[in-house]
């Protein structure tokens, strides 16, 4: 029998960012199909539009790349008819308009195939002006733009990635062009923008040691402006967002470096790369297997260096673990995020007390109300069911209404249970399968 105490006076500072994802709600297409109402319905606070030139249902092939918004290199950057906004103008006014806001990523989609974005810069100063130039657009009105309140702004995407072949689909260049590169982008963005937080690099593993060693070197040496240290980890084990966070940090002290803020804003279940196990992986991605994961991933966090946590993707496709293809009708992972909500809706973490092995948590209160999200999670499919005690002890003598919502086949998110108690101390019991999902609510009746 596993036991988890839970005080509801064990308050530990803020819930973190972590129900933030990878790009936003779809426009309307022309067939009339859009996930808006159901993507505004999780309340995610960021999205960052890293891949959105992948998705005609965001603008497409126009849409939010530097070298998409402006198309020749050799064109005037101080002139607005340079740059072509409107369909990122429309993806980033549609986030918002969700509750959501922007985490611009400025750089280039990956690139399997024909490179065309990921070459370095020809003239670094020139690609800092530009990006310059579309920071203004969209937060101080330059070229009919806006006023959005985007602080977070990351230069480039997985510099360091390898396929298998060896190629890297991000950065064609070597590793000092892109330490060069990012010097002179940062140094030029922050003297602009102060007020804004530019940083990155969004490190495709924090296991390219090398590469992290030389890039914090020469951000130290160099003093280059990094606001946020933004990485990437695909994963099957809950365990893993530990590991990396750790990994995180110890490359800053290494460095002899502050620790910043730490932004892991690339994941999904991955088992492996190639062959039938990728396969798999992009199968599981979209069942209750992947909304078990996911919602352990965000339960770590919160118990760890990493400030915010970012699901790769909410862009309908292989990737999208939210919404069916074609349709956008909302898959178990979407439901996990849709209780998941409720934890910072309250606000304030309440560290929890356990002894079990395979069963994640996270609990919240706003004061008054609490909730605790409680997932079977571990890769191995034939792991057992978990006899779970659940130890409450609440502020005050008023009772408590405790309401039950599940997630697993048969039961997207669904009220299944209700209690009342009249103590400030009591006892849950509950028998979890494996990935199973359970938000439960503590109410002041």
């Amino acid at each position: 029998m596993a036991i988890l105490n839970l005080d509801f006076s064990n308050t530990q500072g803020k819930i973190k960012v972590l129900n933030a994802m990878n790009n936003g709600p779809t426009e309307k297409s022309v067939r009339g199909i859009t996930n808006y109402e159901l993507y505004r319905d999780l309340e995610i606070p960021y999205a960052r539009n890293h891949d959105a030139s992948l998705f005609e249902g965001y603008g497409g092939e126009h849409t939010v790349d530097v070298h998409r918004i402006f198309k020749n290199f050799d064109a005037d950057e101080n002139d607005p008819k340079s740059y072509v906004f409107g369909p990122t103008d429309k993806y980033t006014e549609n986030t918002f308009s969700v509750g959501t806001k922007i985490f611009y990523r400025l750089g280039a989609a990956i690139e399997h195939g024909y490179k065309e974005g990921t070459y370095p810069p020809k003239d670094f100063h020139k690609w800092a002006r530009i990006s310059e130039h579309i920071i203004r657009h969209y937060t101080e009105g330059w070229a009919d733009g806006f006023n959005f309140d985007i602080e977070y702004w990351e230069i480039w995407n997985e510099p360091d990635c390898r396929n298998a072949d060896g190629s890297n689909p991000c950065w064609q260049g070597t590793e000092e062009e892109f330490i060069d590169f990012y010097e002179v982008a940062a140094k030029h963005l922050k003297s602009k923008f102060p007020h804004l937080k530019i940083g990155g690099p969004a490190f495709c593993s924090t296991y390219s040691k090398e590469f992290i060693a030389k890039f914090l070197d020469a951000v130290r040496e160099r003093n280059i402006p990094l606001d946020f240290f933004s990485f990437h980890g695909y994963l099957y084990s809950v365990e893993f967002v530990h590991e990396i966070s750790d990994m995180a940090c110890a490359a800053f002290e290494k460095a002899g470096l502050p620790i910043p803020e730490l932004i892991y804003n690339e994941w999904n279940y991955v088992r492996s790369w190639i062959g039938q196990e990728y396969l798999y992986s992009r199968e599981q991605s979209r069942s209750y297997k992947g909304a078990s994961l996911n919602t352990g991933v965000m339960c770590a966090a919160q118990d760890s260096h990493i400030d915010m946590v970012m699901y790769y993707d909410a862009r309908p496709g292989s990737w999208c673990g939210l919404f069916a293809p074609y349709d956008y009708k909302p898959l178990p992972p979407y439901y996990g995020y849709y209780l998941f909500k409720e934890i910072p809706r309250l606000g304030t973490w309440v560290k929890t007390e356990s002894s079990v092995g395979n069963v994640w948590n996270i609990a919240a209160t706003d004061g008054n109300d609490g909730a605790l999200i409680l997932t079977h999670y571990n890769d191995d499919d034939d792991t057992p069911r978990e006899d779970l005690t659940v130890n409450v002890k609440r502020n005050g003598n008023t009772p408590t209404r405790v309401e039950y919502y599940l997630l697993a086949p048969e039961h997207n998110g669904d009220l299944v249970r209700e209690e009342i108690f009249t103590s400030d101390t009591f006892t849950l019991h509950l028998s979890m399968k494996l990935f199973d999902i359970y938000l439960i609510k503590f109410k002041s009746v």
